[in-house]
């Protein structure tokens, strides 16, 4: 029962907008009170502290930093421009660019919050100078930006690898296809929208053009190959390659003589809030997991599901609803790492693959981004393309469709998400 108070607290302080961070205080507080544990508070501290001491996670603060450094570096111009002469010239053409920049810039931040804000401006901008409506380009903008989350290297995925002890290997191969397929169900469904509304399309960049602008931003493009490369070679474990993609963020913007001290004063500061709040909200999670544990609810839930559904593809089917619903309200760092914990059981009961079941968990929550009343892009879009929330809502809700779609092909079809870990590690 202590589980459930410790839900209910969560949930009700949640649903009347306090924030995250002390939702979860106080409903860690309030289990060990319940627990009897009233003249050992000490308990939520020892666990806390306890949820943060991870070499592992060393890894979240250096990449939000690289990220952060390559923001101020003002390199989205060129992969801006990159995807222009790619898939500019598709009907549609910087819906299409919207996209595949996002795709491009995910590789780089790893953060959708980052996609919408630092290529929201550019991309807002030359929308509208060139006839699109200023909603559908804020809707396009921010329903592309979750690609970021699930496209190596990932925060969340990096976080999920915590709660799960996954492999962060395997999961950033695992998060590359799924990335390319949600791109691609994105591209298909601004081309319909594109012809029925006669959106109009750029001019076809000539070899020479696309060859130049390439160059221009290939050693920006290489950052998450260079990341990625290091981890699975053994070079570098998941931490030293969060070092790795800061020292190449500073030599980016050096090269391009992009980096100076108010670039370097902003990028700590932010990156100082950020870790903050996350190892935070990580460190007293751990403590809601701790009483979850102790009360037993995962062994408990696992009873219950594996006794009363018979076949996986329900379960999945089910649990992406929860998922949804869950995302509208939470915050997706938040609901990974009380969540996680309390379904492992059931997942292994299931013999879904953890990696596989992390890529699915991560990408729904992130639809949650994209609804009210969180919907943390669709304020950021609101703020950058100074429209009022409700028509940046309205004109984003059709794009749930193309995304929907991809997630049940995810989560239906393993192979989509496990083909590359095992091509590399072995299946």
């Amino acid at each position: 029962m202590t589980g459930l108070l410790v839900l209910g607290v969560f949930m009700a302080l949640a649903f009347l907008s306090v924030p995250i961070l002390t939702s979860i205080i106080i409903a860690s507080a309030a289990g060990v009170v319940a627990l009897g544990f009233t003249d050992r508070l000490g308990i939520v501290s020892q666990q806390m502290l306890d949820g943060i001491n991870s070499p592992a996670l060393l890894s979240v603060p250096f990449f939000i930093l690289a990220g952060n450094l390559l923001n101020g570096c003002k390199l989205t111009d060129r992969i801006f421009r990159f995807a222009n002469n790619l898939v500019g010239h598709i009907r549609g053409g910087l819906a299409q660019v919207n996209i595949l920049a996002s795709l491009l810039f995910g590789g780089i931040s790893g953060a959708a919050v980052a996609d919408c804000a630092a290529l929201g401006t550019v991309e807002v901008k030359a929308m509208r100078e060139r006839g699109y409506p200023a909603d559908f380009a804020a809707a396009v903008t921010a329903a592309s930006s979750i690609v970021g989350p699930i496209f190596p290297p990932s925060i969340p995925l990096l976080i999920y690898a915590f709660v799960s002890n996954a492999s962060v290997g395997r999961l950033f191969l695992a998060g590359i296809m799924p990335a390319l397929l949600l791109v691609a169900v994105l591209m298909i469904y601004v081309y319909i929208v594109s012809v029925r509304r006669n959106f109009p399309r750029e001019k076809r960049a000539r070899f020479g053009e696309v060859a130049r602008s390439a160059v221009d931003g290939f050693l920006t493009l290489l950052a998450p190959g260079i990341i990625l490369g290091a981890m699975l070679t053994g070079f570098t474990t998941a931490s030293e390659a969060g070092v790795l993609a800061c020292i190449y963020a500073l030599g980016l913007g050096l090269y391009y003589r992009t980096l100076n001290l108010d670039v370097l004063v902003t990028a700590f500061r932010d990156t100082a809030y950020l870790s903050t709040i996350a190892l935070l909200m990580i460190g007293f999670s751990a403590t809601v997991g701790w009483i979850m544990a102790f009360d037993l609810v995962p062994q408990q839930l696992a009873d219950f599901i594996l006794g009363n559904i018979d076949s996986k593809w329900v379960f999945i089917l089910v649990y992406l609803l929860f998922l949804i619903v869950l995302g509208c309200v939470f915050d997706a760092t938040a609901a990974l790492i009380i969540l996680v914990p309390i379904m492992l059981p059931i997942v292994d009961g299931f013999g879904i693959d953890r990696v596989h079941f992390g890529i699915f968990t991560v990408l729904t929550l992130m639809v949650g981004i994209l609804t009210p009343p969180v919907g943390i892009a669709l304020y950021i879009m609101m703020d950058i393309a100074k429209l009022p929330f409700e028509k940046v809502a309205r004109a984003t809700i059709p794009f749930l469709l193309p995304i929907v779609i991809a997630i049940l092909l995810i989560a239906f079809v393993p192979q989509i998400s496990l083909f590359l870990p095992n091509l590399v590690y072995g299946g």
